[in-house]
């Protein structure tokens, strides 16, 4: 362990901040991550955090690395994680490491928005589980996989902007949730090539599907029965989970509201191409924003009537 250093010089934190927030852009999404709709004082704290779990997540999905490594790496994050926490992470990053700017960035926004390192846990817990990790039995096991890897996002971004409240919670798991497995729909085929399969298989087998099917890349009616299943309560968590965009205020509840209509939008194209994502992967592009943000500013509250995905 390294003894305990000073706090950082204002340049050198700015630029530890600014590493994380050409990370956040960097990166293809298909949801909003910290974009400008975010109040300005939110947008490094979330990049921070954001840089923090893409680079976890990276370890574990990317590249040709051994398991071995890969749980190394988790573990290094892991140590890295609490020597920021404990103010013994070097104040004076090397500016050409990536992780020591992440890191010193990181340990300023846990310390300035008071974060639970729990909830960090819990994502690095998910993405070493997803080393090992490639079929699940039941809904139950998908879901608590989503509680670790999704769900502390949508914790901490609450906590950034100053909530702390259990009802907010409770709805933004729900979405974080739906977020998350419609991104699981939608990269169906990816994943499958990775050796992956997120629909449990209780589901599969009692429709009938064969995972044999998917080498042909064939969406067979096995499959669509299954997916059908496991879309339908996924959009059910999405209408769970609208009540966070409701009760935030400002900036946020914009962000939010176009995340929701974003992974709505999302699940919506997958359903109507009757789940063949080796033929058309459905993404967002600029076509849907302004509908998109037409959708944001018209919201009205409790409305539960979702988007048909094109207008």
């Amino acid at each position: 362990m390294i003894g305990r250093k000073t706090a950082a010089e204002p340049a050198v934190m700015k630029d530890a901040y600014a590493v994380c927030e050409r990370l956040v852009t960097a990166h293809y999404e298909n949801f909003p991550v910290a974009s400008h709709l975010l109040p300005r004082a939110m947008r490094p704290h979330v990049a921070a955090v954001y840089a923090f779990a893409r680079a976890a997540d990276d370890f574990a999905d990317e590249g040709s690395r051994s398991d071995d490594e890969r749980h190394r790496l988790m573990d290094d994050w892991l140590e890295r994680l609490h020597q920021c926490v404990d103010r013994s992470v070097n104040a004076r990053p090397d500016r050409r490491d990536e992780r020591d700017q992440i890191f010193l960035a990181l340990g300023d926004t846990i310390h300035r928005c008071r974060l639970p390192v729990s909830l960090f846990e819990d994502l690095l817990s998910a993405f070493r589980q997803d080393i090992t990790t490639h079929r699940y039995e039941t809904w139950d096991a998908v879901l608590d996989y989503c509680r670790r890897s999704a769900n502390p996002v949508g914790r901490l971004v609450l906590r950034i902007g100053g909530y702390r409240d259990e009802t907010l919670d409770r709805a933004s798991d729900c979405l974080c949730t739906a977020l998350q497995l419609t991104n699981f729909w939608q990269d169906f085929e990816r994943d499958w090539h990775r050796g992956r399969l997120y629909v449990p298989i209780e589901d599969s087998r009692s429709c009938g599907a064969r995972e044999d099917e998917l080498d042909q890349r064939r969406v067979t009616d096995g499959w669509r029965c299954a997916l059908t299943r496991v879309a339908t309560r996924t959009r059910g968590l999405f209408l769970q989970g609208r009540a966070v965009c409701d009760g935030v205020r400002g900036r946020l509840r914009l962000e939010l509201r176009l995340t929701w209509l974003g992974g709505m939008r999302i699940l919506s194209r997958i359903e109507r191409a009757r789940f063949d994502v080796f033929t058309n992967r459905p993404v967002l592009s600029a076509s849907d924003v302004p509908s998109l943000l037409w959708g944001t500013i018209t919201w009205h509250c409790g409305d539960l009537q979702s988007p048909s995905g094109d207008h």
